[in-house]
């Protein structure tokens, strides 16, 4: 059965770091970031590494990886997702998918899917919503 969860991580410090700027404005970028959550079913600590690509007109694309630590509902250990996402200049989408073999405790063997979408109105937090499995 499919466990579907919300909550909002907050950010807890945002390190981006860029490592090729262009002449026309556009940047490769590499962004470290440490959330917290403790709302809705989900308490535990997160960071993530992301890779960014930034366009001239200040929108993007990135790709990352994100270690979740802490409690899913009434289970308790850390996963692994690995996202995919854009940034139109209002909203941000990230599309991730839980690293095969990367859960532990509780967690172990968890499948899934998760969605963040968010604005500049939800900053200092990031909503997150998980659809997943656990044998």
């Amino acid at each position: 059965m499919t466990t579907h969860l919300q909550t909002k991580f907050e950010i807890k410090s945002w390190d981006d770091k860029p490592y090729r700027e262009l002449e026309d404005g556009r940047k490769f970028s590499r962004a470290d970031v440490e959330l917290a959550a403790s709302a809705g079913d989900v308490e535990g600590t997160a960071t993530s590494e992301s890779l960014l690509y930034y366009r001239a007109d200040g929108t993007g694309s990135f790709v990352g990886l994100m270690h979740i630590t802490g409690r899913l509902g009434d289970r308790s250990g850390s996963v692994a997702l690995q996202g995919n996402g854009t940034y139109d200049g209002t909203e941000a989408r990230v599309e991730y998918a839980v690293v095969p073999g990367s859960g532990t405790g509780d967690l172990a063997g968890m499948t899934g899917t998760a969605l963040s979408v968010s604005t500049h109105a939800d900053y200092p937090h990031m909503p997150l919503t998980l659809d997943y499995v656990i044998p």
